[in-house]
């Protein structure tokens, strides 16, 4: 079997990518995440993802265009569900990717993060499957959550601290908006 794995960084890949090799499953990477922000830290998630697949030996396709503005169009005025439309924008580029290799089905490393909606992943993932007759491949990655830590530790990959937005940025690191945001969860 083949698989495009979206990456949606270095850290987030290593243990998906050793489950699916341990399955003899083949690899193929592909590198899209229009919703990173700032563009430093797209580029540092970038190398970290080339660093992955020097050491892995995985073949990797990067989507090196700084997607920014695409996605603040999708999701601007519609925060609260942004995470929808960015599983939206990087789902469906990954599908229509792995349609085009011929690949046998698609996944991502989303699955691994604990920060992730797995199951609005899972959904999207299958609507689009079913949408492009290609299979979904589900893996609930986040069963190696601690060893896929260490291994990005053990590899020097650089380990970001927040899912890739600028929203996700501003609730990691400001504590006004963490605080609002732990309340409207209570």
């Amino acid at each position: 079997m083949k698989i495009l794995l979206h990456i949606c960084c270095g850290p987030c890949a290593a243990y998906p990518l050793e489950v699916l090799k341990s399955e003899g499953i083949k690899v193929n990477g592909y590198f899209y995440n229009p919703n990173i922000h700032p563009y430093r830290e797209f580029k540092k998630r970038l190398e970290a993802v080339e660093q992955l697949a020097a050491r892995e030996n995985l073949s990797v396709e990067y989507h090196r265009e700084y997607g920014l503005r695409d996605y603040l169009r999708k999701v601007v005025f519609d925060e609260e569900n942004r995470c929808s439309h960015c599983y939206d924008m990087r789902l469906l580029e990954v599908v229509e990717h792995a349609k085009k290799l011929n690949a046998d089905a698609f996944s991502t490393t989303l699955l691994y993060s604990r920060y992730q909606n797995h199951d609005l992943i899972r959904h999207k993932a299958e609507q689009l499957a079913e949408q492009h007759k290609i299979p979904f491949y589900y893996h609930d990655f986040r069963e190696g959550w601690q060893q896929g830590i260490d291994m990005s530790k053990e590899m020097d990959l650089y380990r970001q601290s927040y899912c890739g937005c600028i929203y996700s940025e501003q609730e990691r690191y400001d504590k006004r908006c963490r605080k609002k945001k732990t309340k409207a969860h209570k």
